[in-house]
């Protein structure tokens, strides 16, 4: 459906974006199953994880549809799908009301989150909320300047798997409001679990880069894609995939987990037949489906290791 189109509802879902949503349940999914192997599982510290996590996702969708628009990087000849402030769905006012008002329930969700895990917590998600309005806000917008790969690996990989596993285990193995981090609350096989779901949660960035290379080009945003050009950045998808289908294997065999923890490899030929496309692709035709794609495959991998670790 074109953004002329739209009512007024199905554009606020547009700029929502709930098909990014997999990027905010991955970790929690992937969090759960560790902590269910190490008999820490806590249901509502995970349950408010993902509510927090999936607030600060759509905060920051919100963010980058009304920065985008403000600072000119989105235009009429955008391939991606509808921006409903550079489009003139939403005003930009009431975008950024929205986008604040999201945040701010994120922190309300928190709050409940620091009670558990103390000023860890806080710290995180300070700097979570803060990072999704620098992404593409503020005086040096962390997309803009080819730094939002690191963005995303770092927020909606390691931190959100590492702090699922971090609330469930403080709420088993600690008391409330701690000040330091307690013994057994994070832990290497957490670190480690967290860079496949890193991997793919990029690459889902990547993606959307390749796909608007030409036209960032064109408006002065200095993506990896921009920077470093088309190969640089299929390269990184694909080493991306690397990664996230050697954790697996690592696990199995330099820990004590057992075979089930290779579950997400059911998914590698999925992975391949994306790659593929992104490979040979630069069109908005072919690689919005393949962005599509990588999200789904992402919660796809995310629900097979989650499964895999718990067992």
């Amino acid at each position: 459906m074109s953004g002329s189109n739209l009512s007024r509802t199905q554009a606020w879902v547009a700029a929502a974006r709930p098909q990014t949503l997999p990027a905010a349940a991955a970790p929690v999914i992937v969090g759960v199953g560790l902590a269910v192997n190490d008999g820490v599982f806590a249901p509502l510290p995970a349950v408010a994880a993902f509510i927090g996590a999936a607030l600060i996702q759509i905060g920051t969708n919100f963010a980058n549809d009304y920065y985008d628009a403000i600072q000119g990087a989105d235009t009429d000849d955008r391939e991606g799908f509808t921006r409903v402030t550079q489009s003139g769905l939403i005003e930009p006012g009431r975008v950024k009301a929205a986008m604040y008002l999201t945040f701010a329930a994120a922190v309300v969700v928190g709050s409940y989150l620091v009670y558990i895990g103390g000023v860890p917590i806080l710290i995180i998600g300070l700097l979570s909320v803060v990072s999704g309005i620098a992404y593409t806000g503020g005086p040096y917008p962390l997309g803009y300047h080819g730094l939002g790969d690191l963005f995303v690996f770092v927020f909606f990989g390691v931190i959100a798997v590492t702090g699922t596993y971090y609330v469930q285990a403080a709420a088993v193995l600690a008391a409330p409001l701690a000040t330091t981090i307690p013994a057994g609350t994070v832990t290497l096989e957490a670190f480690v679990a967290s860079l496949p779901i890193a991997a793919i949660s990029t690459n889902i960035l990547v993606v959307n880069n390749i796909r608007d290379k030409a036209e960032d080009e064109t408006t002065g945003k200095r993506t990896l894609a921009v920077r470093f050009g088309y190969s640089f950045s299929r390269a990184e998808y694909i080493g991306l995939f690397g990664l996230a289908y050697l954790v697996p294997v690592w696990l199995w065999l330099a820990t004590d987990f057992s075979t089930t923890v290779l579950l997400p490899l059911l998914t590698l030929p999925i992975a391949a037949r994306v790659a593929e496309t992104v490979r040979t692709e630069t069109s908005g035709a072919a690689l919005n489906p393949a962005l599509e794609t990588t999200g789904k495959l992402l919660a796809g991998y995310a629900l097979l290791f989650g499964v895999g670790l718990g067992l």
